[in-house]
This record gives structure tokens, sequence and C-alpha cells, in this order.
């Protein structure tokens, strides 16, 4: 319909997406809002649907294909997008919860979170090269279940995809899927993914300081580092991956610059990355290439300089999921980063001052165990984005310096290649 055409933004055209994401943020949430929505959400088509199931449309017996390391299933790859864009009225809005179960027998909000040994080689290697890779930390049930969260969030759009969905960065993209979807929550609160990462970060406490759903990165990553790491310092926080699927073979894996996160040149707020730059001469040329599988957990730390590399004509025929983000080891502090780029990482109102502890439930503890009341917040719709937060946070971005850091941001966009570890 008109309204329809006159809210779609171009493709990549920051102002629009912005714009658009706070016009919906301000509209009201009320009973008639939300209804609406739904009965043009129930009119999709089956067929829409059945397109854009993971899982399901990706896999198709055949001897002579790769075959699917968790489901066994040979997989036919054809030059199609396996995943399409929502249309602006499938996206949802609140919370989602899919009623998948956990595996192992877990019990939700009652059994205690898994545990898994990590070696103190591991741990060193993350301290000296600043990146490690953990394999299969994760079973056949985990993947299992985590693809099946992923289908159904994909299927079900939420309205905080937007902004990355919308200007084409990736397939499907959500930041903070824990604090809408369910199934992303439990997660965390009873999985060992918390005890990865206190045993990495050599701590006693892990809270989730940010987290994204990222499925296929279109244009892919030039090199750079994250800065999008919510409210806590570099020195406080760990970098993760939690992948899915295998990366093909000639595009797509995670490339890193080991040592790089002991620099000192490249500037905490930047994100593109010259590693040609005077200072970075002792790491340019130490390139690692990671061949994720299944169930494995990258690790890093948020200074460590990486790129991804995108399909050269920007389709992905088969999937890369991957649940990533940022934790806070103990003892992290809240930063507010108003006025930067690290401010589109924490639009919450939690009420947490500069220089207070990170102690709220807008930030999780997943290690030793998770709290019960935090949870409860989460379930009641307490965390959140507020669209107060939002106005008065992104209001900080405006001006000169901003439009740099939005620069800096662009200049990593469409790494594509088929020559990996390059």
């Amino acid at each position: 319909n008109s309204s329809a055409n006159f809210v779609r933004p171009l493709p990549n055209m920051v102002p629009n997406v912005l714009a658009l994401y706070l016009l919906f943020a301000l509209l009201p949430k009320t009973d008639s809002f939300t209804s609406a929505f739904s009965n043009i959400n129930s009119m999709r088509s089956a067929s829409s649907r059945e397109s854009s199931r993971l899982g399901q449309s990706t896999f198709t017996e055949s001897s002579a294909a790769p075959t699917d390391e968790i489901t066994g299933i040979g997989m036919i790859k054809r030059k199609a997008k396996v995943l399409k864009e929502p249309k602006l009225w499938e996206y949802n809005f609140g919370l989602q919860d899919h009623k998948i179960a956990l595996p192992h027998g877990i019990q939700e909000r009652t059994t205690p979170p898994e545990t898994y040994a990590v070696s103190e080689e591991d741990v060193q290697v993350l301290e000296r090269d600043g990146v490690v890779l953990l394999k299969g930390v994760f079973d056949k049930e985990w993947v299992q279940y985590m693809r099946e969260a992923t289908a159904k969030q994909t299927e079900e759009p939420h309205f905080w995809s937007f902004a990355g969905t919308a200007s084409k960065l990736y397939d499907y993209i959500q930041r903070n899927i824990w604090q809408t979807n369910k199934a992303f929550a439990n997660f965390y609160y009873h999985s060992a993914v918390g005890d990865v990462l206190r045993q990495m970060g050599r701590c006693d406490e892990i809270r989730i300081s940010t987290d994204l759903l990222m499925v296929n990165p279109n244009k892919g990553f030039k090199w750079h580092q994250d800065n999008q790491n919510g409210p806590i310092i570099p020195e406080e926080g760990l970098r993760f991956w939690i992948t899915m699927d295998s990366t093909p073979a000639d595009y797509g894996s995670p490339v890193y610059l080991t040592g790089s996160h002991n620099n000192d040149v490249v500037s905490s707020e930047a994100v593109f990355v010259d590693i040609e730059m005077e200072g970075l001469e002792e790491w340019k040329d130490r390139k690692q290439n990671f061949q994720v599988g299944p169930g494995d957990m990258l690790i890093w730390h948020p200074k460590t300089i990486h790129k991804i590399d995108g399909p050269s004509d920007g389709i992905w025929d088969t999937y890369r999921r991957v649940l990533g983000g940022t934790a806070a080891k103990s003892g992290s502090l809240y930063h507010d980063k108003t006025g930067s780029g690290g401010v589109l990482s924490d639009l919450g109102r939690h009420g947490l001052q500069d220089g207070e502890k990170l102690d709220s439930p807008f930030f999780p503890k997943i290690y030793p165990t998770f709290e019960m009341e935090e949870a409860k917040a989460r379930d009641e719709g307490v965390v959140g984005r507020n669209p107060k937060d939002i106005i008065s946070k992104l209001g900080g971005l405006a001006g000169s310096s901003a439009g740099n850091r939005f620069y800096s941001f662009f200049q990593v966009l469409g790494s594509n290649t088929k020559h990996p570890g390059t």
C-alpha cells in the first residue's frame, strides 16, 4: 500500500534508516496498534513463510553434494539467496517465545547452567594472539536448538532487526536478541557459554554486555576492530562467536591479525583499520584464517583487528548463522558512550551512571549462574529499548565528529573476495 511504499528506506541510506528506526520506536505500543500489525502479519502466504524456513529449505538429499555436519543430510547449492528480505508488514514487536524445548532434559529456569572445561593452553593462546578457536564446544543438540530458534526468528522478524536488514548488510541481523527472543535468553542461562567465557577471561563473573544474531553478511567487512561492545571498555570485555554452520571454503570465514590487540595506534572509537598505517608493521602480515564449524566458539579481544570476506556477488546460497556478542568480565564498570558510535549498542533505560558497577538486568549475569530476578525482568518486558533513551543518546551523534565515525564504519563495508587469508 502507499504507506508501506512511503516508509521503505533506500538501501544503505543511514539517515532514512535511523529516521524509520525512531519513527517506529515512538509509535504507541497499544493493544490496537499491536493487533493491527498482528492481523497484517497473519496474512502472509504459506509459500512466503516456507521460502524463508531455515534448516529445511537448505538441505536436500544428494549423495554427490556436501553433507551437513549436524543433520547428516546432503546439501545442494543453488545460486539464489536462501533468505529473503522481510516485507515491512512482516515485522513483529515485543517479546517472542516460540516454545522451543531445551536440549539434554534441561528444565527452563530450573536446571543449573552446563559446564565445559577449557585448557590452560587455549587461555594462553587468547592472551598471546588475541583470538582463539574452540572446536565443538556445543554438541548437535545445542546446534539444532539454536538453528530452530534462528529459523523461528527469521520467519517472524523483529522490528529491531529492521535497520540492519533493510540496509542489506545482512540477510538478517538483530542486536540484543536475548531481550526479545526467549530461546536465546535460555541459551545463555543454561548452556556452558558463561563457564567458557569466565575461564577465558580468568574471572569469576560473566555478564552479557551486548549480543547479535547474524545471518549471512552480504557485503563482507574489511579490516576493522569492534567498537559496538556495549557500555564497557575493551579491557573489560571478551568478544565471542557461536557458530551454527561451516563457512564456505572460499569466503565467509573470519581472518585475524594475530597479536594486533597489543597495538597502541588504532583509536578505540575507530572501526575501519588501514593495516598499512604506521605502527601496525608488526602485525599486518600475521593473518590467520579460521574455518569454523557447527558448535564451535571463536573468542577474541575487542581490539584484535580482523575482516570477513563476503561472496563476490553478494549472494549466499548456504547459511552462515552466528550468535555473537561481547561478554563483560567481573569488575566491569558502566561507561556512558553517548556522543560516540559505541552508544548504538546501549539503547536501554537502565538508569546506570558513568563509572557505576555494571550490575543490571539489562546486562544479565550468566556466570556463575543467571539471576532469577533479572530473568523475570526480561520476561516481563522491563528490559528493552526505550524511545526517550534512543532519542537522547542518538542525538549526541549529531555533528561532524559523528559523521567521521559513521564514515569509518562505512569504509569497512564491501570486502568481497574468493581468496581467503588475504
